[in-house]
């Protein structure tokens, strides 16, 4: 089957490829493109002129200013983005928290937040994993117990990624421990991290990084205004959370960048004979991908995830992988110093978030072959 771009759908991508080549600035995109980290003040900057454009949340309600596109708009939006090397909108308030809040929250909290949150005026932090409770979400052990017009929040939250910039924490908190399910007694509560008894400390990685954290809660007071949607209704609006995660996940477009870069330092050190077999294996693959995930985006418009998107995922992370895998053999020695040895490294993380592996292997036996 040959897939084609209608001229509309063409033209919308010439349209977002001028914007993010031309209204992005290259010192950023450079960076993205070399795969060095972005300070803090170089997200915000980016994520602001994208939403200055209308361009930061297209998937939210567009009374907060998503856009009326349909979901093959939306893959090319973010495809031209991961080419052009431009950051994506932070994924804690663009994919993750702005839409549970646009969907799920009251009147006041969504006037409250979500022109700060697109605009990245408050950064948000993710508190779902417990040191005890990652896969198996539900099992978490956070407390929220209700005095008066107040919750007290008592637990530990980890691998908060970029949790040290954080003004809040939407959080998964345990408000009715003695109920039937472990999953009905989940609410979701939204935390100024400045409130006392609020502490964040870094945990080292294996490549010598501070980007994840634990983030620790004694006796921390948080308003019941704060709670998203009813009290022990949170883990509906965590599965909704996370089935907005996986949106783009394959990182078709990064992938490609990341190929194309491999194959040009590969050339310019004499050695792309050696690795021109593993280059064509991983250029086919992406392009398989990349026509699959176009399918998908074309017959995804009736408002759930294409049950085909776990398949997106799985594939999408082990190519992630690989590119990394054949940059590190492309440096030789060198990679044990080199950035690419720290990228392969937190690559190793992609095959676990928005969802396992394991997991989405599950979702495709049972949504897709019927098992």
């Amino acid at each position: 089957m040959r897939l084609q771009l209608s001229p509309e759908d063409q033209k919308f991508r010439e349209e977002m490829r001028e914007f993010f080549t031309t209204q992005i600035p290259e010192r950023i995109r450079s960076k993205v493109i070399a795969r060095q980290e972005l300070s803090k003040e170089e997200m915000v900057e980016s994520q602001q002129i994208l939403n200055a454009a209308g361009l930061a949340v297209p998937g939210w309600p567009l009374e907060w200013g998503g856009k009326d596109w349909s979901q093959l708009q939306r893959h090319i939006w973010h495809e031209e983005m991961q080419l052009a090397g431009v950051p994506q909108p932070l994924a804690f308030n663009a994919s993750m928290v702005g839409p549970v809040i646009a969907n799920f929250a009251s009147q006041e909290l969504k006037e409250r937040f979500l022109a700060k949150t697109a605009n990245l005026d408050i950064w948000w932090a993710q508190g779902f994993s417990e040191p005890d409770a990652g896969s198996d979400l539900a099992s978490l052990r956070t407390t929220a117990v209700r005095e008066g017009d107040e919750y007290v929040v008592n637990g530990q939250k980890t691998w908060t990624t970029l949790g040290q910039y954080g003004d809040w924490i939407f959080m998964l908190v345990r408000t009715d421990p003695a109920a039937p399910k472990k999953q009905q007694g989940i609410s979701f509560l939204l935390i100024d991290m400045t409130t006392p008894g609020v502490t964040v400390r870094p945990i080292e990685l294996i490549d010598g990084g501070f980007e994840v954290n634990e983030v620790f809660f004694d006796n921390v007071r948080v308003p019941v205004g704060n709670l998203v949607g009813e009290e022990n209704a949170g883990w509906t609006y965590a599965k909704f959370l996370l089935g907005n995660e996986r949106v783009g996940i394959a990182q078709v477009g990064a992938s490609q960048r990341h190929l194309a870069t491999a194959k040009e330092i590969a050339k310019e050190r004499g050695v792309l004979d050696r690795f021109a077999s593993r280059i064509v294996s991983l250029e086919s693959e992406l392009l398989a991908l990349e026509t699959t995930a176009l399918r998908v985006a074309a017959h995804s418009d009736g408002g759930k995830p294409h049950p085909a998107s776990s398949v997106l995922k799985i594939k999408g992370s082990v190519l992630i992988q690989a590119v990394s895998e054949l940059l590190m053999d492309i440096d030789g020695p060198a990679a044990t110093t080199s950035w690419n040895s720290r990228v392969f490294l937190n690559n190793r993380k992609v095959s676990i978030f928005g969802g396992s592996n394991e997991v989405q292997r599950t979702i495709i036996a049972g949504t897709i072959l019927g098992l």
